[in-house]
């Protein structure tokens, strides 16, 4: 399965898997599933990082090269991705999230959130 992670995922998984749910921690453990995570991804993280979250102390230069160095793929933010995100309910407002569900559509994937909120969009979003 081509798996995409929300930005909260992505960053416990970097920073404390213990805090993973174990449904997530399977799912990215799980050698037969392929992984992904987006430009926005990093985008998010670095406008954080920048503000001083006490959530994004991340450096987003150390996450990126660790995804990478760990076989995750990385998904760029192409039109496509933008005029998807568009047509979305109006459910969630964070732009980063409704950008994530878009891609996850666009290119067949499965967004992985912890979120209740995203997992009411229709489509692939699985909340673990």
């Amino acid at each position: 399965m081509k798996l995409l992670t929300d930005t909260n995922i992505l960053v416990l998984a970097a920073i404390d898997p213990g805090r993973l749910s174990v449904a997530a921690r399977a799912l990215l453990l799980d050698q037969e599933n392929e992984l992904s995570f987006s430009a926005a991804n990093i985008w998010e993280v670095a406008i954080k990082h920048a503000l001083g979250r006490a959530s994004f102390r991340l450096d987003p230069g150390i996450l990126y090269k660790a995804l990478i160095e760990n076989g995750y793929l990385e998904l760029p933010v192409i039109s496509a991705h933008g005029i998807a995100a568009s047509t979305l309910p109006r459910i969630h407002k964070d732009p980063f999230d409704r950008l994530l569900i878009a891609q996850a559509a666009v290119e067949g994937m499965v967004l992985l959130t912890s979120d209740a909120i995203l997992s009411k969009y229709p489509g692939p979003v699985r909340l673990v």
